[in-house]
């Protein structure tokens, strides 16, 4: 594998609108951004992915962009970006931004002009078909549900696919000028300074022609995205893309990659890769369920620990994978992978560990170095995640309460993680001198950043651990380059592996479980490099763990 400079970094994902509000108006924004970076370089923190700061609508928080070459003014504008950048420069930190390409917004020039003249140039820059005696091209479903064809405005006789919300229009990747016109913004803001994107959605930029219908799988008459997705390869394009763009600039690339097909992580994430890297999304989807959120079984830990191993099975001598325990379209992690009633600082650690110490680059989601948990909502009215309303919905015609949908929907929903970050017990948690856009959790008196800052065995201050333990000269290259060898998988709720380097063996276990565990080491202990609570128990090569303990052990 070429080693590759973004392969030892440790990477933070920022959701602007509920990270830091400058400006009194609920909203976070740029300037807030500035002022937090020496906090991120506190942290340990190589890269910031920032979600997206484009002008748009916010149909789907900014995820459908009207100008990809400008700032909303919600978030500041372009010379707030610049000086983001440069500031970031200063402390050796990388700015990286969201790369939405799939779709725009109905509010770009493009779809206006495309609605102005389905026929002409612009109309080719989307899917805009036909349609009579009310047949629409095929029955998928869009992912934020009902069908993914809409009626261009001004042509009831003419449809528009939009895989997304019916203000994002997908756009026609089969026309060249559109790819054209992708490349050179892509490469615009590189020129600039940016240290690489997150790519979104990037799976579905290929679509199975000519359309059709697919089997039902709900009483709606509709078929999920993934079973059109299946019939085709996007190695063109994003061959295309890679050489166009982030080869010539040597920028990282991470990839958000759903559906995948089986036996082509080299295609991705190789030393020819599409990506420097893609999400391990292994843990994220597991359990899911194709009637909806409301039948999604809580996840145990032996089928986390399989998800995690297998993808670092599959990943071992092709690439990098980037490791996720939550990010703005989950739930958070701790509430969504800890059973309930035994999420506690000690778990919480826990789940860092396995977290950071599998092979690949780590990525921190805002408010979970410091344990941040989901929000016991009490009414759909203070949710504003489309997608929630939608499963809401999905729960009702389901048969379920109002009261038992609310309980199903509420636990997945993205809300949990998009309230604003907890700087401190103040109001509105420190995040603004406003009312915030989104209901701050009612738990930031108790989980919030300045509290833990000064306690040394807080969730924050065992983030800093696990960073500088990534980055300690000593363990480095066996923690960022050291095959990951599950052992001990016969015991159940123990996640345990050896990351093994040129000459180096470390041991990391971590008892998924609240009673006590006992194991029995295959060599020594050298040296316990990290420990999430109490004492280190070992008499012979008996190993007495703790409920949720995790220990990280080189071994001689």
């Amino acid at each position: 594998m070429k080693k590759k400079w973004w392969h030892e970094k440790v990477a933070y994902q920022i959701y602007p609108k509920s990270f830091c509000d400058t400006n009194g108006d609920g909203v976070g924004d740029l300037r807030g951004i500035i002022s937090k970076l020496d906090y991120l370089k506190e942290l340990g923190v190589d890269l910031v992915w920032i979600s997206p700061i484009y002008c748009s609508p916010m149909a789907d928080q900014g995820y459908d962009i009207s100008d990809y070459y400008n700032i909303d003014p919600l978030f500041g504008n372009m010379e707030d970006m610049d000086e983001l950048m440069a500031e970031a420069k200063k402390r050796d930190i990388g700015i990286v931004m969201d790369l939405v390409v799939n779709h725009c917004s109905d509010e770009h020039e493009w779809f206006r002009k495309a609605c102005e003249d389905p026929n002409g140039k612009y109309g080719k820059y989307f899917y805009i078909e036909e349609v009579k005696d009310g047949k629409l091209p095929s029955n998928i479903r869009s992912y934020f549900g009902g069908s993914c064809w809409e009626a261009l405005p001004g042509h009831p006789d003419k449809y528009y696919l939009h895989l997304f919300h019916k203000k994002q229009p997908d756009l026609n990747w089969e026309n060249p000028e559109v790819r054209e016109e992708i490349f050179a913004m892509v490469n615009w803001w590189l020129e600039k300074g940016l240290a690489g994107f997150r790519i979104d959605a990037i799976i579905n930029v290929k679509k199975s022609l000519p359309w059709k219908n697919y089997p039902a799988d709900r009483d709606d008459g509709l078929s999920y995205v993934g079973n059109m997705l299946k019939e085709v390869s996007c190695h063109d394009f994003l061959t295309e893309l890679r050489d166009r763009t982030f080869a010539k600039y040597n920028a990282f690339s991470v990839g958000e990659v759903f559906d995948e097909h089986e036996d082509t992580l080299p295609d991705f994430i190789g030393d020819d890769g599409y990506f420097s890297t893609m999400f391990d999304m292994s843990t994220a989807v597991c359990g899911a369920s194709e009637k909806g959120w409301y039948e999604r079984p809580h996840i145990t830990a032996n089928e986390y620990r399989d998800a995690v191993f297998s993808s670092q099975k599959k990943a071992w001598n092709v690439g990098f994978l980037s490791n996720i325990i939550e990010n703005h379209d989950q739930p958070r992690g701790v509430s969504h992978y800890l059973p309930d009633g035994e999420v506690n600082d000690t778990s919480k650690k826990m789940l860092a560990t396995l977290h950071f110490m599998v092979r690949g680059i780590p990525f921190i989601y805002q408010g979970q170095e410091i344990g941040m948990e989901n929000v016991d909502f009490t009414s759909m009215d203070q949710i504003d995640d489309v997608m929630t309303h939608d499963e809401y919905q999905v729960a009702l015609r389901a048969g379920l309460s109002p009261e038992e949908a609310l309980e199903s929907v509420k636990k997945m929903s993205r809300d949990n993680a998009r309230v604003p970050f907890s700087w401190d017990a103040s109001e509105y948690a420190g995040f603004t001198t406003g009312k915030p856009w989104l209901m701050n959790n009612p738990d930031y008196t108790r989980i919030n950043l300045a509290s833990q800052r000064q306690d040394e065995h807080s969730v924050y201050q065992y983030y800093r651990q696990l960073i500088q333990l990534r980055k300690n000269p000593e363990y480095k290259d066996t923690i960022v380059w050291g095959k990951t060898v599950p052992v001990y998988t016969d015991q159940d709720n123990l996640t345990a592996f050896y990351r093994q380097g040129e000459d180096q063996t470390l041991l990391v276990i971590a008892n998924y479980q609240k009673e006590p565990q006992t194991i029995t080491l295959e060599a020594d202990v050298k040296n316990v490099l990290l420990n999430n609570c109490g004492e280190f128990q070992q008499k012979e090569k008996k190993l007495q763990l703790e409920g949720y303990q995790a220990v990280v052990l080189e071994m001689h």
